[in-house]
């Protein structure tokens, strides 16, 4: 347990801080503004990849991050609910009860918009929206955050009455390939994104107006400009620094050129144009600058968590075994934690904690952990025979001399069957970390998945499970060596 408690004050570190604090979404063009804020800033500390509006804006609210790139359009309709078409100052008056505010226009707007194929769209005679609705067999494929967000889908199904089947749900990365495969036929798309050319779409007219503007702008606390008014003095020159043109090519510069997002970044200050995509080597990408920061923080979120599951699972499980009445229970609710999908449980984790990055995330992977461990101690437990379990009686041992000198060494090879099993499952669940801003090898998933870059992705991917097989092949020569021990001492005090 203090093993737990030191790697989770180590693990918590970062948290405390006093950098500034910038967070940004999952998908690319949030990266770049992200870090593009941490240079305007002189540094800082970035929470990249956080997931979706809700999750980042509980960031900001909860005061984990001090401020991160968002949109007008966005804040108006997904945030604070407003109608009509609001303005920044209209914007600011609905933040200020939140202790928010909205400041320094970036200079673009990034809207969103539909698009299809530039030859099927001609073929079908579709330039508009509104031609869509002359074709509900289409298959349409979209982000789960526009089918679920006010200003998405269900505003836009109705204001075009679009007699559609329920969309499918993609990551925006993962769209485009699927629509130059012909798998769907319309996406939603962001107008600054660098692939619309590349794939050759067409971008259907929003003919009734239905889209707000989504002007690029800074969400912060609203006391960020006097707790650090050097670094808000700095920030404060990006104002219309960025235009839509500009926004492309930093875009372009992650995800057709192969640069990293600091890298795309670092173009906005430079008058270097976009050249031809320039390959990384997969060599290259899996052992970079980051390689071992991002396995530090996986060790940590996986060892850290698998220690406290250790430390309540094993008593849980004996628990379990002793009051036959309580068993079940204690089984059902750990079974019913497995159940939760992750990025949910991480949600309701934030809100709850009111913080994002390592303490959510270790405490998510502690719950998952649990199921193995309980149930492995609880069946080791019962499957002990009653000769056993007699032994210890005719030799005058006490319930607690026969639990830690008999049962729990007999017990030992399915505990620690289930350790293992706990162990190598949070290796792989681990890489959900980094949608909270937790780190570890889902950092480069999710990069991957942002940019549709297979090195990248496969980069966090292959070493987790490298790491996966390297702690099983641990566990198994460990547990036969342990496993032998015990036994040969249980053995020997019956029969002293």
């Amino acid at each position: 347990m203090k093993c737990f408690l030191f790697l989770l004050s180590l693990a918590v570190f970062p948290l405390q801080a006093e950098a500034l604090k910038v967070g940004s979404k999952r998908f690319t063009e949030s990266y770049i503004l992200g870090e593009i804020v941490l240079r305007a800033a002189g540094g800082g500390e970035h929470r990249q990849g956080l997931g979706n509006t809700g999750i980042v804006f509980a960031a900001l609210k909860s005061g984990a991050i001090d401020l991160y790139p968002e949109y007008t359009g966005t804040i108006a309709k997904e945030i604070l609910k407003l109608e009509g078409d609001a303005d920044l100052a209209a914007i600011n008056r609905g933040l200020a009860p939140l202790g928010l505010a909205a400041a320094v226009p970036l200079g673009f707007n990034n809207g969103y918009a539909l698009a299809m194929q530039e030859e099927r769209a001609r073929a079908l005679g579709i330039r508009t929206l509104s031609d869509l609705a002359r074709h509900p067999v289409l298959k349409l494929g979209l982000t789960q955050e526009f089918i679920g967000r006010a200003d998405g889908w269900p505003g836009l199904r109705q204001a075009y009455r679009l007699a559609f089947d329920a969309p499918q749900g993609l990551d925006h990365g993962l769209a485009y390939e699927a629509l130059a495969a012909g798998r769907i036929d319309v996406m939603d798309i962001y107008t600054t994104d660098a692939k619309i050319e590349r794939f050759q779409l067409r971008v259907l007219e929003d003919d009734r107006k239905y889209f707000p503007r989504y002007d690029a702008v800074l969400l912060h606390r609203a006391d960020l400009p006097q707790r650090a008014p050097e670094a808000w003095a700095k920030l404060k020159k990006l104002e219309g620094r960025i235009d839509e043109l500009t926004m492309i090519r930093l875009n372009a510069a992650a995800e057709l050129q192969g640069r990293s997002f600091a890298e795309a970044a670092s173009l906005l200050e430079s008058n270097v144009k976009n050249e031809k995509s320039r390959p990384r080597g997969f060599l290259q990408v899996l052992f970079g600058p980051d390689f071992w920061r991002l396995t530090g923080q996986h060790l940590v979120l996986v060892f850290a968590s698998l220690a406290g599951s250790i430390a309540a699972g094993i008593p849980l499980g004996i628990l379990a075994s002793r009051r036959k009445e309580m068993s079940q229970v204690i089984l059902g609710v750990v079974g019913v934690i497995q159940t939760i999908p992750s990025l949910a449980l991480l949600a309701f984790l934030i809100a709850l904690l009111g913080a994002i990055g390592t303490v959510p995330a270790l405490i998510a992977l502690f719950l998952y952990a649990l199921l193995p461990i309980v149930r492995n101690t609880y069946a080791g437990l019962e499957g002990i025979g009653k000769g056993m379990r007699q032994a210890p009686l005719a030799l005058g041992l006490t319930a607690g001399q026969r639990l830690t000198l008999v049962e729990l060494p007999l017990a030992m090879p399915s505990i620690l069957a289930g350790i293992k099993t706990s162990a190598v499952i949070n290796v792989g669940t681990a890489t959900i970390a980094a949608f909270v801003g937790a780190g570890g090898y889902g950092e480069r998933i999710v990069s991957g998945l942002a940019l549709n870059d297979n090195a990248t992705l496969l980069a966090g991917a292959i070493p987790a499970a490298a790491l996966a097989l390297l702690i099983q092949g641990a566990f198994e020569l460990g547990e036969r060596k342990f496993t032998w021990m015990a036994r040969a001492a249980a053995t020997s005090r019956i029969d002293g």
